[in-house]
């Protein structure tokens, strides 16, 4: 879509959604929230399937493996970026053909039964279930080494890792996004991406970016790491942003090589920055391209200031807030970006409910 286009449709949006509601049951809502530590949402719009799509899901667990799932779409879902994931959620069942054949596993590490309820109260018809990353918690916090900013050193910052073995063995194909993003276009279309035999996962690749940077001066002083790229036309990709086949990951072992890379970065410093050079060792060079238009990334800054940002040149389906700059939290201070006022639309949060930290 068009930048000015997109504007114009944010803004609409943006006059369109309702106020939140003042009356009582608002008002003890709010304060229930300062108990819980969970904020609260009001109730999405109702979205329906247009007569081409399949057949509606059954009710219950067993809509996971239904062969009507036209898409699954995979999350995660804590308490500081739930806010971010109800809005992504919004924008995906907003902009597709088919919002009641989409299936949502989302993946949490604690308070699974509130975040369930939560996520419900938003979106009541929403097809989805909750896989727990507490098994995986304390292996995956192990393993993680010092990043360049906390939040990406939380273990459920690498559950994307994980979902092979998260979610059923019937789920083949996923969509991963991250929750600081959201969709303004069909994420049918995403999920249709062509992923060729012997590949394991598809998404924009930026190959005008430094890509030695992401490794440290050790890594590419040692032939033996180095190798690892040898013969591959290797790229950075964003890993917010993903089409992964599920089946061949498991039957790859990627997962273990994965951890095998952290397991090296502990015993010596490669890489600087989170969850993503250990996707980049693996993968760099070996996925399938997906438009640019697919992740307009880098809305949030970098990952020291979060300064505000332009998009990237070309048209816009996926609007993605990577960096430390969160629209949620620079509405609220009442120092947004222009791009900001694209999310806030989406926005579900009850205005009466309580701020998160996310440093």
């Amino acid at each position: 879509m068009p930048l000015p286009s997109l504007l114009a449709a944010g803004l609409l949006l943006f006059l369109a959604t309702p106020a939140p509601s003042s009356h009582a049951a608002g008002v003890d809502e709010g304060r229930d929230n300062v108990s819980t530590g969970m904020p609260r949402f009001r109730e999405a719009p109702q979205f329906y399937n247009s007569p081409s799509c399949p057949p509606l899901l059954p009710a219950g667990p067993g809509a996971a493996c239904s062969p009507n799932a036209l898409v699954h779409v995979a999350m995660t879902l804590d308490v500081a970026y739930l806010r971010g994931s109800v809005a992504a959620v919004l924008s995906v069942l907003q902009h597709t053909a088919c919002p009641q054949s989409i299936f949502f596993d989302f993946v949490a590490a604690s308070a699974a039964g509130r975040l369930n309820a939560t996520v419900a109260g938003a979106f009541p018809s929403l097809a989805f279930q909750i896989h727990s990353f507490s098994g995986e918690e304390l292996r995956v916090a192990g393993l993680i080494s010092t990043s360049i900013r906390a939040a990406l050193d939380r273990p459920l910052n690498y559950a994307r890792s994980y979902l092979p073995r998260l979610l059923p063995e019937c789920v083949r194909r996923v969509v991963y996004l991250d929750s600081d993003l959201v969709l303004v276009d069909d994420v049918a279309s995403l999920a249709s991406t062509p992923i060729p035999d012997g590949v394991v996962l598809a998404a924009p690749e930026y190959c005008n970016a430094n890509f030695t940077s992401y490794f440290t001066p050790t890594f590419w002083a040692n032939p033996a790491l180095s190798v690892a790229f040898e013969g591959q036309r290797a790229c950075y990709f964003n890993t917010g942003v993903m089409v992964m086949d599920l089946g061949r990951w498991r039957d790859g072992g990627y997962t273990e090589r994965i951890e095998e890379w952290m397991e090296l970065q502990k015993r010596m410093r490669i890489y600087e920055l989170g969850s993503l050079p250990p996707f980049l060792l693996v993968f760099a060079g070996r996925i399938a391209a997906v438009e640019h238009r697919w992740n307009q990334h880098g809305l949030g800054g970098d990952n020291y200031r979060g300064l505000c940002r332009d998009l990237h040149p070309g048209p816009v389906s996926l609007l993605h807030w990577s960096g430390k700059g969160k629209p949620w939290a620079r509405l609220d201070a009442g120092r947004p970006c222009p791009l900001d006022a694209l999310w806030a639309p989406y926005d579900l949060l009850l205005r009466n409910t309580i701020a998160i930290d996310e440093s």
